[in-house]
């Protein structure tokens, strides 16, 4: 069924409020959350908000964190969570580092004991609107085998940048290190599709197109997904993640990262608190006039969009401009929920006494 955005952002809003998150967290996760869904990643959209709450009731999630700074300098800061989540942290955290990068040209955020924090773009996103360039990234709990191995090493550890211009739309990198989203392995098998050859193994290490690899012991792999093809350089973009995200912050890194699904505990012996993000401004005209800056950007973004195609191919496109297609058509159109997520949120509404959407 098709449902407008208004519509699903009310919902997510009082889902929270019912949870006990107060009026200003409850809008910023709705808000988050259906970003998502918008730009085309339904894998992180409503469609995680019962992960969401379960957490919460199994007191993994805290509704109503007391998110500070541990420790900063003029251009850096350490975020603590207090458990709360990411889609909240993150933008405290952006906030911070968009303020400092006022202050002093960039600011660098490490955050701590926090959770799942939604798609990565929105929140490098935030810095556009005060000519800035913004990056944000963040670990997840290990799914991800390294080159070579068998073991759950990783998590698909998106990272994103997003790059203002002139009069053309912004560049937004938002990506996962490794093929596809583990949503997308979950979108799969709520479709009953097979996963395209290089996304996943099985607990052997032999290639699979089986949607639930994953719960059949078997691991995700890196970008490049074999040695051949380049999967160490993806082995190496998550590692980057996972060390600045977590390592830098205090979080957990590696297999200790909590996983998202309430049905498994957290690792044993953790290395430190929940998961870590990294977030990052940088403001324009610390390296070079801004419109001066901007206005290349736009020739940039034209150039490469007028490369020429190889025939049957589509037309040469930046990153962020599929993403804006989709949501301009889902802003008019309506968001489709599969049935299988629109009876998760009907539960939920039961669950919490709350309207149904």
């Amino acid at each position: 069924m098709l449902y407008n955005a208004k519509q699903l952002k009310n919902f997510v809003y009082h889902t929270f409020r019912a949870a006990g998150a107060n009026d200003k967290h409850a809008t910023l996760a709705s808000e988050a959350l259906i970003a998502a869904d918008l730009r085309g990643v339904d894998s992180h959209g409503v469609a995680r908000l019962s992960g969401y709450i379960r957490l919460w009731q199994q007191q993994r999630l805290n509704m109503q964190p007391n998110i500070r700074i541990e420790h900063e300098t003029p251009s850096t800061a350490v975020v603590n969570g207090d458990l709360g989540a990411g889609l909240i942290v993150a933008q405290y955290a952006m906030d911070i580092a968009i303020e400092k990068a006022q202050k002093a040209g960039t600011g660098w955020v490490a955050v701590k004991n926090s959770n799942h924090f939604g798609i990565a773009g929105y929140h490098a996103m935030k810095a556009l609107e005060h000519d800035m360039i913004g990056m944000s990234m963040t670990n997840a709990s290990a799914l991800v085998a390294p080159t070579f191995s068998k073991d759950r090493m990783l998590g698909t550890n998106p990272i994103a940048v997003a790059i203002p211009a002139l009069h053309e739309p912004p560049f937004v990198m938002d990506m996962a290190t490794t093929p596809a989203a583990n949503g997308k392995l979950e979108v799969n098998e709520r479709l009953n599709k097979d996963i395209p050859e290089g996304w996943a193994q099985t607990i052997e290490g032999k290639a699979t197109t089986d949607n639930r690899a994953l719960k059949k012991g078997g691991a995700m792999l890196p970008l490049g997904s074999d040695r051949e093809h380049g999967s160490h350089k993806g082995y190496c973009l998550g590692a980057w993640v996972d060390i600045f995200s977590a390592v830098l912050s205090g979080a957990n890194y590696g297999p200790w990262v909590p996983p998202f699904v309430s049905f498994l505990s957290p690792p044993p012996n953790p290395v430190g608190e929940g998961i870590g993000h990294f977030v990052g401004a940088m403001r324009i005209d610390a390296f070079r006039p801004a419109e001066e800056f901007k206005g290349h950007m736009d020739k940039w973004i034209k150039t490469f969009r007028n490369a020429r195609s190889i025939g049957g191919q589509p037309k040469v496109e930046i990153p962020g401009d599929q993403e804006r297609r989709i949501e301009f058509k889902r802003l008019n159109d309506g968001i489709q929920i599969h049935p299988s997520v629109l009876k998760e949120l009907n539960a939920l509404s039961r669950q919490l006494k709350i309207d149904p959407i």
